[in-house]
């Protein structure tokens, strides 16, 4: 069979399978799969499928039909504009955290952060590389994520110290600034998340109790000796906790407190500053 008639059948699999833009996704694989690009596939559209390619293609559509993500099976996603290794250690990095990082790169510029629940290193990598930042330390609960986060940094030169540490638990210093993307799903809603992230995704890094909000509320109750006066907390949230989190800032003694919205006009950030 020829190329063309390769990827078209991979797009019927996908498709049958119920797999979400199942035509872009088998493009996908078929790309990553081949190592050519979409100009190198029209010039080469009816030339045979080498056989090694044609089983490592099949391999791939068939972890595809099957949900895992296609982030795990390409083991790669693009986060800032930076290339991310990603395995099913931690979640894949998604466009609304990238809202959260562009709002901490407003105010980065020569400032020591702290990245709490760092998972693939996305926030705190990119910070590291955009950021002018004068120091970017980040911590995870898990050695495995943070196995994950090491590579990611050395991929992208990024100067960044990793530390694990549940919480505050092993962070010592204080910060100008800390960003946090928790678990915030509640675990009633597990349950109701499309397969790829209920099944695939490490739910270590996805629940977070009934509401969702035990992990907002750790950081808050500790923040004070870990931030300095005048310093910034970021917060990514899920879209029905924007005035819960808000809240509990405020009467933290944050000022300033804002709710942000994401691409899709969704409350995706919380943020605010201790007097100084």
């Amino acid at each position: 069979m020829t190329l063309e008639e390769e990827l078209h059948k991979g797009e019927e699999r996908l498709r049958a399978a119920g797999v979400p833009e199942a035509d872009l996704n088998a493009w996908h694989l078929f790309s990553h799969c081949m190592g050519i690009d979409r100009s190198r596939y029209f010039l080469r559209k009816d030339c045979p499928m080498p056989p090694d390619r044609r089983e490592t293609y099949e391999r791939a559509l068939e972890k595809r039909a099957e949900r895992i993500p296609l982030e795990y099976i390409t083991n790669g996603t693009e986060f800032m504009g930076l290339p991310f290794y990603v395995d099913e250690n931690v979640l894949i990095p998604r466009q609304d955290t990238e809202c959260l990082v562009e709002e901490v790169l407003r105010v980065s510029d020569g400032q020591d952060v702290l990245d709490l629940c760092t998972g693939s290193g996305c926030i705190g990598v990119s910070l590291s590389v955009l950021g002018g930042c004068h120091s970017v330390t980040a911590s995870d609960i898990s050695e495995k994520a943070l196995r994950v986060a090491e590579r990611n940094a050395r991929a992208n030169e990024a100067e960044i110290s990793l530390i694990q540490s549940d919480l505050f638990a092993s962070i010592e210093g204080t910060f100008d600034i800390v960003v946090s993307n928790p678990p915030y799903i509640p675990v009633g809603e597990m349950e109701g998340l499309m397969p790829e992230v209920r099944e695939h995704e490490p739910e270590l890094a996805l629940a977070a109790a009934e509401d969702g909000l035990l992990f907002y509320n750790s950081i808050i109750k500790e923040i004070r000796r870990f931030l300095r006066e005048g310093g910034w907390l970021f917060f990514e949230i899920g879209s029905g906790q924007g005035e819960a989190v808000s809240g509990r800032m405020r009467q933290a003694g944050f000022s300033g407190v804002e709710i942000k919205k994401d691409l899709a006009g969704l409350d995706r950030i919380v943020c605010g500053r201790l007097p100084g």
